[in-house]
């Protein structure tokens, strides 16, 4: 796959936000999740099992969160929302795994040589969660090496 093309893909893939066209790693979870519905359609899974979302990411949901266009595919309910987190070593220990707001991240991929970027849907009616994507974003040159004292 291209770089446009997985850029293209991480678009898609997060609701239209616009995203850095370095993203690259792209890794679309529609199979995933497409497999999950029907195993719940089909009464292979319980829906407790896949509507578990944990509270942290139902408060991150709420806070952090950016409405989707589209309504919970378990429940019908217009709130749902997309989480994006990022990770990387990059990162202090304390904003590692931090919810953002896309627009955050065309600035941290300037910055930073390399981190990646998880997006997850949450419906908070159901408790419904899944991860839609992942992929990478950042500079990607190498990161300076600290001198030795």
């Amino acid at each position: 796959m291209s770089r446009r093309s997985a850029a293209g893909s991480a678009r898609r893939l997060t609701a239209g936000a616009a995203l850095d066209p370095s993203a690259r790693g792209v890794v679309d979870y529609a199979l995933a999740k497409r497999a999950a519905l029907f195993d719940l359609a089909a009464g292979r899974t319980r829906r407790a099992d896949v509507c578990d979302a944990q509270t942290y990411l139902l408060r991150a949901a709420r806070y952090h969160g950016e409405p989707l266009d589209r309504p919970c595919p378990v429940c019908r309910h217009d709130g749902m929302t997309s989480v994006t987190y990022t990770y990387g070593d990059c990162f202090r220990a304390d904003v590692n795994g931090r919810a953002r707001r896309t627009v955050e991240l065309g600035p941290l991929a300037r910055e930073y040589a390399e981190f990646s970027v998880y997006v997850v849907e949450v419906c908070a009616e159901c408790r419904w969660n899944h991860l839609v994507a992942s992929y990478v974003l950042g500079t990607g040159e190498p990161a300076r090496r600290r001198a030795r004292s």
